[in-house]
């Protein structure tokens, strides 16, 4: 039997292999790097049944194609990149079932900026201190620690037996996101705030900031009204740094630090984004309009810890017309997913020939 691998066609601008991070190594100046949009990346592998912090790609601005040289179920979440299943449209935040030779390839961005394609099994690249996430400054993880090129090759881990996989389901509503060009971001008090006098200070929150196109994954560059510094002194002695630091150096304008940023750095931090807002951040676009609104520790944690539970805990949906069949074989029950393509669709114990609206049943095992 051979290995099931996702082939890379056509990296587009940028497709990284990403997981949620390699946390716990920043004292030896590692960057914990991860999916920039963490939501999508755990929504995506629970639609495709995998462990959620299993490893997915993620594709920046689309014009990127891949093949499948398995039978496998996928989902595709984050940024709107106009995906298509040879030549269909795919649905965004559903999962559903790929055959051997089916190309997937990604348009250009119109909602968003950062897709993710997930697969049942994940990306079984190599892990590299616990993670297989990509971060290309200093090549580590993913796939020899840089972007994906054409011609790359990517095996497939094996499905387990226990997730959620099956085509047919979807992301209920009420967990999806909204991609805006202007939104707001709810921030805590940065460490080194009594660095910047009382005009800078309300200037960072009573303005409105534009992201702009020197933008990347380790930080979003903002322009927009200067924010002024006691002294006019922006730098301070290097400390550690956070996901969601937002640092003010010598031009008076604000970076949000973001998954690959360093792990010390030397500018005052006036606030730090709430980690349920960086998601919006991730997919914000060159042009995109943020503005800062206040909250406290106590408030941005609520917020975060209900997230999360929502994100992990609501059940999924079945999609369209598919319907969940039990079947029972000599007093062993077998779960069957409707709203499959036609062809042979084998999940778990069972193979079944989808026709149209007939399933027939094709093999049965038992595991």
């Amino acid at each position: 039997m051979t290995e099931a691998v996702l082939k890379v066609l056509s990296p587009g601008a940028r497709s990284l292999i990403q997981d949620m991070g390699r946390p716990g190594f920043q004292r030896f100046g590692v960057s914990i790097s991860g999916a920039m949009d963490t939501e999508a990346l755990l929504l995506g592998n629970r639609l495709a049944g995998n462990n959620v912090d299993a490893a997915g790609i993620e594709v920046l601005l689309g014009n990127a194609e891949f093949e499948f040289s398995h039978q496998a179920i996928f989902a595709v979440t984050g940024g709107d990149l106009a995906p298509t299943l040879d030549g269909k449209p795919v649905p965004a935040w559903q999962s559903l079932t790929a055959f051997p030779g089916e190309r997937l390839m990604f348009g250009m961005a119109s909602e968003g900026v950062r897709a993710y394609l997930c697969v049942a099994g994940g990306i079984a690249t190599e892990p590299v201190l616990g993670s297989r996430s990509t971060h290309a400054g200093s090549r580590l993880g993913g796939l020899r620690g840089r972007p994906l090129e054409a011609g790359d090759e990517l095996a497939l881990g094996l499905a387990d037996p226990d997730g959620e996989a099956a085509s047919g389901l979807r992301v209920p509503a009420s967990l999806l996101p909204v991609h805006a060009d202007e939104f707001t971001v709810r921030v805590v008090r940065g460490p080194q705030e009594d660095s910047f006098n009382e005009a800078g200070v309300r200037t960072f929150y009573g303005s409105t900031y534009t992201v702009t196109e020197r933008s990347d994954r380790q930080g979003l560059r903002l322009d927009g009204p200067l924010i002024e510094a006691r002294g006019g002194r922006h730098d301070i002695v290097s400390d550690a740094v956070v996901a969601g630091s937002i640092q003010v150096p010598g031009d008076a304008m604000p970076i949000i630090l973001m998954a690959d940023r360093q792990t010390t750095g030397g500018y005052a931090k006036i606030a730090v984004a709430a980690s349920i807002d960086r998601p919006l951040l991730a997919q914000a676009a060159p042009g995109a309009r943020v503005r800062f609104v206040q909250t406290t520790v106590k408030e941005a944690q609520l917020a975060a810890t209900t997230r999360r539970k929502a994100l992990t805990e609501t059940p999924l949906e079945l999609a369209g017309e598919a319907r969940e069949l039990r079947l029972k074989i000599e007093g062993q029950t077998y779960r069957l997913r409707t709203g499959l393509r036609d062809g042979d669709v084998e999940s778990g114990a069972v193979a079944v020939r989808i026709d149209g609206r007939e399933a027939t049943l094709v093999r049965v095992r038992r595991v």
